[in-house]
């Protein structure tokens, strides 16, 4: 892991954050009461056993990364669809926070999260457990980059040169767009608030295009796989980011949980092609999917770390 071990800067991000207001959404997430009927629809049993919709639905939530976020999971649905028997649906949340608050009310059955939003919504009430991490090429170990990223003609060569620039971050609860990035900032000297203009973009493949177009953003982050698609950024720092989790909702009955974890917990892309399903064989497919690893819960401890030395209110429970 690429993280430094010091941390050298007193101040605290939580407290200095400008960002309070979008972090009391996560902390102040409650869930609604539900009726008898409500219960019934879902699945609710007196044995606790429930599901996001509905007993032959299971609802796969989704981060939304980037504008090709439903093509890359499809080929994965349509794999957990076929090995369960049960309808697979797409539910990609307007937003970061939005993820967190489907998790903590029970309406998600299966998800992929980044680090941040897992550690958040656990440490907000969500009954989740991770069981693998998505690598994208053979030999690899779950994992990923989070980039800083100048425009491509740009002299700047250090995240110290940040300060005083309009930084591109992704969300306030991005793993590799904002947790990472703080963190590294607050290591170069540069306060992520105070020492520059933060610039939300939203979605990884928006930071990258802003930053690019050197308008809105001077400077910023996203992760790698966003990054490469494009030639108007260059990469001038970069950390190693614990691989973001598929999890699973605790609230599934235990046959279907140990199923899940046995269909997504280590499978490779020649073996979602081999069992029938065609919608996996393409490039676009290929370049974001090889095998899932299996990961568990002490795997994001590195993210727990890091919550901790920033003092980032957004990972209070």
């Amino acid at each position: 892991m690429a993280i430094h071990s010091a941390f050298s800067r007193t101040t605290s991000l939580g407290a200095k954050t400008a960002l309070a207001a979008g972090a009391a959404v996560l902390l102040t997430l409650s869930l609604a009461s539900c009726s008898a009927d409500t219960a019934d629809a879902a699945g609710t049993g007196i044995d606790g056993v429930s599901y996001a919709a509905d007993e032959n639905t299971l609802v796969f939530g989704v981060v939304p990364d980037s504008v090709d976020t439903q093509t890359n999971y499809q080929p994965l649905m349509d794999y957990i669809e076929q090995e369960t028997g049960k309808t697979v649906e797409y539910h990609e949340s307007t937003d970061y926070a939005a993820l967190i608050e489907a998790a903590i009310a029970g309406k998600i059955d299966v998800a992929s999260f980044s680090g941040f939003t897992y550690i958040t919504a656990t440490n907000n009430g969500a009954a989740i457990t991770p069981i693998s991490s998505i690598v994208t090429t053979e030999g690899e170990v779950p994992g990923y980059y989070s980039q800083a990223i100048v425009p491509a003609d740009s002299a700047i060569t250090s995240l110290a040169e940040f300060a005083g620039k309009k930084v591109c971050f992704v969300d306030p609860s991005s793993t590799s767009g904002y947790l990472f990035p703080s963190y590294n900032l607050l290591e170069a000297g540069v306060d992520p608030v105070s020492d520059v203009t933060p610039v939300f973009a939203g979605k990884h493949d928006v930071s990258v295009q802003k930053v690019g177009e050197g308008k809105e953003c001077e400077v910023g982050f996203a992760e790698d796989s966003e990054v490469a698609k494009s030639d108007k950024v260059k990469v001038i720092a970069e950390t190693m980011v614990p691989g973001a989790p598929i999890v699973v909702s605790d609230t599934l009955p235990t046959e279907l949980k140990t199923q899940l974890t046995e269909v997504l917990g280590q499978v490779t892309i020649d073996d979602i092609i081999a069992s029938g399903v065609t919608s996996a064989d393409t490039q676009a497919f290929r370049d974001t999917f090889y095998a899932t690893e299996p990961v568990d819960d002490k795997y994001y401890d590195t993210i727990r770390d890091i919550c901790v030395k920033t003092s980032a209110s957004q990972c209070q429970g």
